[in-house]
């Protein structure tokens, strides 16, 4: 058995001991060449003094055993200098790499920050598809055999949700050593990843075996969802009427992608229904997949779609209310002698005009009024504290579907503010995580523009990728992302 204490040695400990070796070993061999000499110079005379007329045949001995002791010194010579020079090559060879210690050097700061960074952006990825295909195997499982696959989607959003707030909170400069917290980032998405992986085999056994089935779900799910989204194309329209243009693109934007999201899925319920009749089972599954995440993905935007509608007519109902609660809070204010926010009277007045000029973006109206006086006590309760709430849910709904649909470029800076905004908004802090949504929208929004938004093919490919339905690391797109963690979540490649 090992000892702990051996076990234990640091590499550099024996790499010295190793030197200590080579010094012995060097110190022996010439030791023993040294103590060679005498014997060598004892027999030097016996053999000059021999008759050179003895008989050849008692001569014989006598040479073999001269030969034999000649042979001591050249020996002993030959392995020092062996010695020596394979001594000298080690050392030649450490000094030339510059390594004293067999131990890997350590990361720097810029390798640290950007494996931080990679983990946090591969572990939303996997949980989000995880959470995503859920609801498919729900269609065909009961409650009780899907419970384990929940409860792992669940552990792995509460380490990921830790993650970001590490990450967030040494982003914001807050004391601590930044080296130990990127590693707990990392150490918290390997978590969040090793949960999830432990559960995608058992989940692809239970799917598997209900290929026919599953198409059937996804089909109906598509059926209903296009349904939907014509619905959405005509709210499109009503929306850009009653609130203006700025409005109206937005939910035109949303409703274009989910169609887009619905041709995809179109072509890839095809092949998968062909798979199934030709019996090829993988083939099936691979196309079945990418076909209910882009189900997902436009579930979600029109969804969106029909949620922004009730907000905006939520707040339009609002926005009278908390302009009269402002000015109330305002004229308090004064007679109480309390600082009042500067420019808060003008965003007032502004906003009283919208109302009458024409179509206005009642959410937007109510965002400025509450941040106009939110360093106002009085603001955080009544209709004000109402309408903070909506307006912060709005935005990080909005903030959350972006990031969602356009996961396949969107970086770690918008998903960690998300996170943010989402911690800030339960603390509560609805003016706050406002803010914060608006600013992870803002820099999504970026990184989706950097990346480059890719012109609607035939299929719907490219925006698939771009969603992050498809992992793009093949020529069709590449394999559909699956429930599971950074070792299981590519499993449908192709070979």
């Amino acid at each position: 058995m090992t000892s702990s204490l051996v076990r234990g040695r640091p590499r550099h400990a024996t790499a010295h001991i190793r030197v200590r070796v080579a010094h012995a070993l060097v110190g022996a061999v010439a030791g023993a060449g040294w103590l060679a000499i005498p014997v060598l110079a004892a027999q030097e005379p016996a053999t000059a003094s021999a008759p050179r007329t003895a008989p050849a045949a008692p001569a014989a001995p006598r040479d073999d055993e001269s030969s034999a002791v000649d042979l001591i010194l050249p020996v002993a010579v030959l392995g020092t200098a062996g010695v020596v020079a394979a001594y000298s090559y080690v050392r030649r060879g450490r000094r030339a790499s510059g390594v004293v210690s067999a131990a890997p050097a350590a990361a720097t700061p810029a390798e640290s920050d950007r494996r931080a960074r990679a983990a946090l952006v591969e572990a939303d990825d996997s949980v989000r598809a995880s959470e995503e295909e859920l609801p498919f195997a729900a269609a065909l499982v009961d409650e009780q055999t899907l419970a384990p696959f929940r409860r792992a989607v669940h552990t792995a959003r509460t380490e990921l949700s830790a993650a970001f707030a590490l990450w967030h909170r040494y982003e914001e400069g807050e004391g601590g050593d930044r080296g130990q917290a990127l590693a707990g980032v990392v150490g918290r998405c390997a978590e969040a990843g090793r949960v999830l992986d432990a559960r995608a085999g058992e989940l692809d056994r239970l799917r598997r075996s209900e290929a026919g089935p599953a198409l059937e779900v996804a089909e109906g799910a598509f059926r209903r969802l296009t349904a939907r989204a014509a619905g959405a194309r005509a709210t499109v329209t009503e929306l850009r009427e009653r609130y203006g243009p700025s409005v109206g693109a937005r939910v035109a934007g949303c409703v274009e992608e989910a169609m887009d999201r619905l041709v995809f899925t179109t072509a890839r319920l095809n092949e998968a229904r062909r798979a199934v009749d030709l019996g090829d089972e993988t083939q099936a599954v691979r196309q079945l997949r990418a076909a209910e995440g882009s189900v997902a993905q436009a579930g979600i935007l029109v969804a969106g779609v029909d949620r922004t509608t009730r907000r905006l007519r939520e707040a339009a109902a609002l926005v009278p209310a908390a302009l009269t609660g402002a000015e109330a809070v305002l004229a308090k204010a004064r007679a109480t002698g309390t600082p009042v926010p500067s420019g808060a009277d003008d965003t007032l007045a502004a906003v009283r005009e919208e109302l009458t000029a024409g179509p206005y973006d009642p959410l937007d109206a109510l965002r400025r009024i509450t941040r106009a006086l939110v360093r106002l006590p009085e603001a955080r309760s009544g209709v004000l504290d109402t309408a903070a709430h909506l307006v912060a849910r709005a935005a990080v709904g909005e903030a959350e579907d972006y990031v969602a649909v356009h996961r396949g470029a969107v970086g770690a800076d918008p998903r960690s503010l998300l996170a943010a905004a989402v911690r800030t908004l339960a603390a509560p802090h609805p003016v706050e995580a406002t803010v914060l949504a608006r600013r992870a929208l803002e820099l999504a929004d970026r990184d989706v523009r950097a990346h480059g938004v890719p012109d609607s093919d035939a299929q719907g490919t490219t925006g698939a990728v771009l969603g992050g339905v498809l992992l793009g690391e093949e020529p069709d797109g590449g394999p559909p992302v699956a429930f599971g963690g950074p070792e299981t979540r590519r499993r449908f490649r192709t070979g």
